[in-house]
């Protein structure tokens, strides 16, 4: 097959990372495209080494060429720029010129630094992951703004996904829907993103976008019920077992599941029955459970894994013929299967048969040396035997693969009731738990599935001009054979395009010799063709619809004819080019353009598609991401640095303008003596206060383990971590009192009788508590390893005035600058309430207590004032530091926003990241400055306020808005609205600071275009927009799906009866045409302008400007 037709060129041009999963290369009747795909890589790879000898050609000769010193200088630093850091073999072949240009017209020795990406995806498409990385690495490192190519990061997450590479995965993923969140292949993004924050432990993130998957109506890999598993299975993961159970019958009584997902239900269900004791009683749940698995291998009977657990509930019922036989079938289905192994040498074990079970242990171990169950197992047998030797190097090896293995994919764990079991049966045991955990990995890896309900891009077929049909192996399906980071790959595997080697850890690669593909100048050429085809399309396009449209209108088949939106919009959004809108040649947009220029040249834009997603960032500019630390190594004194702290004397110290200037300064200050200096009575905030005024009030409790504040160990208590332990309920402030104030009496009583006390005495006052409140059981003080648990009352609201008006009114003795409510705070103009942030929230506290490691929402300043009578110790780190706060959350597998965390003081010292440490005694009041990374531990018995404030400086709107950006690319809701409130502050100040005018005006500067482009597009869609308008303190908006903030122009559907907000891309996911959903305006275009250029900066008399 030759590559001779405009024909040939367009499907090469068309084809990218967006048909991956859709392109079934596999099938026979594909084979045409599939030659063309392996042709096309072949022109472009002789293209890349010709392009190589020529300028190996032209070094030598320079080498030999009297040249000038500063020319051949110049020439050697651009070779090593395109060679990459570090030495290796493939760098010096796929050097470029120094006189390389991405775009314009290419020389004669020049790639095109697209050639790189086409090829990452043609190889992509071939699943030839390690070639696909390769090039695609390649790409990254030349294109100075490869995140404007929305299919390269489509392309690059998905080969990091293939390779369990989650974390770069995530990254690119977040990314391309942050800047994109209109791409076509947003559904299967949101599922992957499933998958790996599920396997991450992520529940709550992973939920989001299996929802996000489940609502998305665009033509997809997988089906509704596929989805609709996951979401079952995350409840299972979650110990959730009475919903997933739920779930997974609902999914049973679909008539249009298909044969694999039944069987994967039946499996999960009939594991959930033997393992968890709440699903019934023992001798019930064992007989669904083998009623289920045997259900399970008639739907799949090529299933090992259902063979395994069947063999597993049988031993549990002491059948063990029946479990032999069921291991054996399942070792034939699956010989290398560790587990079954494993479970053999149990019940080998167990019958008192120790040479057959030594030999299925070595069977296991030798399938998977680091089956940490295997050895456990192993060494029990050598144990029983006498041979301690040998036991203990078993042991040895069991632990090494505990403290390797980071935190195990949780499951529901096989609950036994012996506190003491015999060896063979805590080799039961130890391996129920290794083997559930190994299996709901391999679970949530392979997601099995089916081939019903895959639908197909119709496009694909009207282009391409054939029949396309979803891969029968789904990428999902893959993943337990893929490469893990740090493993070695063949090198003949591997078709090196990146000479970038230090931005992967996966790959050992060996340069393949590029330069024997070279053939003939016409194939080179052919490659050129093929690049610029991708790059100037659009004539060729309309050439190409013009010759081809006879004979595809044929060739389309269409699911059903109900789908014809949707394929109209699928079709419009694949034949563009994401980042084909140069941004020079597109409409200029700044602060100094009035209202009328703005909609003038958004009419310039193309109306008919959706706006580009909003950002308060210029175009063009990379997505957020944390900062790097600053470079400067610090000293150990520097890295304990003193808290900036001053001591009031009186009231007019607490005014001066000093103060807020030195608080402004910092990014932590403690203000001494405010109580005393102010006249506050804090025993209004006393807890015997709270129980007289509002006994019945809610309060949210954090149950958490009793530690020192410099330690923080796992549940085991056998390593130190970063994972706080925090479960929540509720209580009420009576019932909190009461314990609070038992506990108290319980240290008392330790202290008088030095440990003759005991469990007794917790146990009277756990009682009381236990009785009072059935939220909280109180009854176990202790962890299974002994350590003691604690309450933590947490976020009890005092916002409503009527019930908490003394207590309000006395915090209006505070200076200006750290009211609740003041004309110089941002929050105040928000417009409604914001719990916890423009109202006081209430802390109660015994000793322990943690608020675990935080910025404050949106990185607004907090005030926080110790009402006592104990002590608070606080730990803080400046936000220039946050960026390495985050890369340690990551590296112990914690999300920075989402997760509960509780940092070890040794990480940030080695990572050069300095820590304030201090006390907070009663009536002191800690200012926490914009982003400032802090944590909190009380040492006695004390409660807190606490409150947020927003200086109306650019520093901290600045920041606000940077966090707000960085929010939504990692999906985590902005409570504080911030362009509803930049709008606010335009309305009502004044603004005299130049740069934090410029920044406040750019936000309204992109809302107010986007707002204008909104309302063309769905007017092009003939949707009439109503005007809505907001009522006095209404909340402002978020979409009910993807929850951020939607401005003015809100999406409904007509039909639900509960209304939900959506924003625009959510709603085309739901309905391309806009057919069925009422567009609602919250503000009139004439109001929106006048307050856009109403907005100026204010300049002061008698004083000049000041950057």
């Amino acid at each position: 097959m030759f590559l001779n037709s405009i024909d040939d060129l367009y499907i090469v041009q068309e084809l990218d990372s967006r048909y991956y999963g859709f392109l079934n290369l596999t099938d026979p009747k594909n084979n045409g495209i599939k030659d063309l795909i392996q042709q096309s890589i072949t022109i472009l790879q002789d293209e890349v080494a010709s392009s190589h000898s020529i300028n190996m050609s032209k070094q030598r000769d320079l080498q030999h060429a009297n040249v000038k010193c500063d020319v051949a200088v110049k020439y050697e630093e651009h070779i090593k720029e395109n060679s990459g850091i570090e030495s290796h073999a493939c760098d010096s072949k796929l050097a470029l010129p120094s006189d390389f240009k991405p775009k314009g017209n290419i020389g004669v020795g020049e790639v095109d630094i697209e050639t790189y990406c086409k090829l990452g995806h043609l190889h992509l498409l071939l699943t030839e992951y390690y070639e696909a990385l390769s090039a695609y690495q390649k790409y990254m490192r030349l294109c100075p703004k490869y995140w404007n190519n929305h299919s390269f990061l489509y392309g690059l997450g998905i080969v990091y996904f293939e390779f369990r590479c989650f974390k770069w995965s995530i990254k690119l993923f977040q990314e391309l829907l942050y800047l994109n969140p209109y791409f076509v292949c947003a559904n299967e993004i949101h599922l992957r993103l499933g998958l790996m924050l599920k396997v991450n432990g992520d529940f709550r993130s992973a939920l989001k976008h299996f929802q996000l998957a489940l609502a998305d109506s665009s033509p997809s890999t997988f089906s509704d019920l596929q989805v609709k598993f996951q979401i079952a299975h995350l409840y299972e993961v979650q110990n959730k077992h009475k919903a997933a159970k739920e779930s997974y019958e609902f999914i049973l009584n679909d008539k249009n599941i298909s044969l694999d997902l039944k069987a994967d239900i039946y499996r999960q269900l009939g594991w959930m029955y033997h393992c968890v004791e709440c699903l019934g009683e023992k001798k019930e749940r064992e007989s669904k459970a083998l009623r289920f698995l045997q259900k399970s291998i008639e739907a799949e009977p090529k299933c090992g894994q259902s063979l395994y657990l069947l063999g597993r509930c049988y031993a549990g019922v002491n059948k063990v013929h029946d479990a032999f036989l069921a291991y054996r079938n399942s070792v034939e289905k699956s010989e290398g299967n560790a587990d079954t192994w494993c479970s053999i040498g149990v019940l080998y074990q167990q019958q008192n048969q120790p040479t057959d079970a030594l030999q299925a242990y070595i069977c296991a171990v030798q399938l998977d040396k680091d089956h940490k169950s295997a050895w456990t197992n192993l060494g029990i047998l050598y144990e029983s035997c006498g041979q301690l030797r040998d036991a203990y190097a078993c042991y040895l090896n069991a632990v090494k693969q505990i403290s390797n293995q980071g935190p195990p994919p949780p499951y529901p764990h096989n609950h036994g009731s012996q506190t003491n079991p015999t060896p063979a049966k805590r080799a039961k045991d130890d391996n129920t738990e290794m083997s559930t955990i190994n299996r709901s990995e391999k679970l949530e890896i392979n997601t099995q599935f089916s081939q019903q309900n895959k639908k197909i891009f119709s496009v694909q077929q009207d282009k391409l001009g054939l029949q396309l049909t979803a891969s029968n192996c789904h990428p999902l399906n893959k993943m337990s054979s893929s490469v893990t980071p740090g493993s070695d790959v063949s090198s003949e595997r591997i078709n090196t395009y990146s000479s970038d080697a230090s931005s992967t850890n996966i790959i050992k690669e060996e340069s393949t010799d590029l330069e024997q593909h070279v053939s003939s100048n016409n194939q080179v050429s052919l490659g050129r063709s093929i690049i610029a085809c991708s790059q100037n399309s659009s004539e060729l396009i309309e050439d190409f619809n013009q010759s081809y449209s006879d004979n595809s209108k044929n060739s389309v088949k269409h699911e059903s004819s109900t789908q014809s939106n949707d394929d109209s919009y699928i079709i419009e959004q694949k034949t563009k080019n994401e980042y084909d809108l140069d941004p020079d040649i597109s409409p200029k947009f700044n602060i100094h353009m009035e209202s009328k220029q703005l909609w003038s040249a958004v009419q310039l834009l193309p109306v008919h598609e959706p706006p580009i997603n909003f950002t308060v960032f210029l175009r063009n500019s990379p997505p957020p991401t944390p900062p790097d630390c600053p470079p400067q190594k610090l000293s150990r004194e520097q890295l304990l640095p003193p808290t900036p702290s001053v001591h009031l004397e009186n009231k007019k110290n607490a005014f001066s303008p000093q103060l807020q200037e030195f608080c402004l300064k910092h990014p932590i200050a403690v203000v001494r003596g405010l109580a005393g200096a102010l006249k506050l009575d804090l025993g209004l905030f006393s807890t015997k206060t709270l129980v007289e005024a509002n006994p019945d009030h809610s309060v949210e409790v954090r149950t958490q383990v009793n530690q020192s504040p410099d330690e923080n160990w796992d549940i085991s208590q056998a390593k130190r971590v970063w994972a706080c332990i925090s479960h929540r309920s509720h209580t009420t402030i009576a019932k909190y009192a009461q314990y609070q104030a038992s506990s108290f009496q319980d240290s008392l009583k330790d202290e008088g009788d030095k440990g003759s006390v005991g469990s007794q005495v917790m146990s009277d006052s756990d009682s009381k508590d236990s009785v009072s409140n059935s939220n909280i059981n109180l009854k176990r003080k202790k962890t299974k390893n002994g350590s003691k648990m604690l309450r933590f009352g947490t976020n009890v609201d005092l916002s409503d005035e009527r019930k908490w008006k003394p207590q309000l009114s006395e915090l209006q003795k505070l200076p200006a600058f750290a009211r609740v409510i003041s004309a110089a705070n941002m929050l105040s103009h928000v417009g409604h309430v914001i719990l916890g942030m423009n109202t006081v929230q209430l802390y109660m506290k015994v000793p322990g207590s943690r608020t675990p490691g935080h910025q404050e929402n949106n990185n607004f300043c907090s005030i926080n004032i110790n009402i006592g009578p104990g002590d608070c110790e606080w730990f803080a780190v400046p936000d220039s530091y946050w960026g390495g706060i985050h890369n340690l959350c990551e590296k112990n597998n914690i999300s920075y926003l989402h997760g509960s965390w509780w940092p070890v003081l040794e990480d940030l010292y080695k990572e050069n990241i300095p820590v304030y440490r201090f006390i907070q005694k009663p009536g002191d009041l800690v200012w926490v400055n914009a982003g400032c990374v802090h944590w909190v531990q009380s040492v006695g018995w004390c409660n807190n306020i606490a409150w947020n404030v927003g200086p109306l400086t650019a520093r901290q709107y600045s920041l606000a808005i940077e966090r707000y950006e960085w929010n939504k690319l990692q999906s985590f809701k902005s409570i504080v609205p911030m362009v509803h409130l930049s709008w606010n502050l335009a309305r009502n100040i004044k603004v005299s600071d130049v740069k934090l005018f410029e920044l406040i005006k750019m936000c309204l500067c992109q809302s107010l275009k986007n707002v204008f482009h909104i309302q063309e597009f769905v007017k092009s869609k003939g949707v009439e927009i109503r005007f809505n308008g907001r009522g006095k303190n209404e909340a402002s908006h978020y979409c009910g799906q993807c929850e951020v903030e939607v401005f003015n122009v809100l999406f409904i559907r007509e039909q639900e009866k509960r209304h939900v907000v959506h924003c625009l891309p959510c709603v085309l996911k739901l309905s391309p045409s806009l057919q069925g959903i009422v567009c609602l305006e919250e503000y009139r275009l004439s109001e929106l302008e006048h307050v856009y250029d109403s907005f100026t900066l204010y300049r002061t008399q008698g004083l000049g400007q000041t950057h």
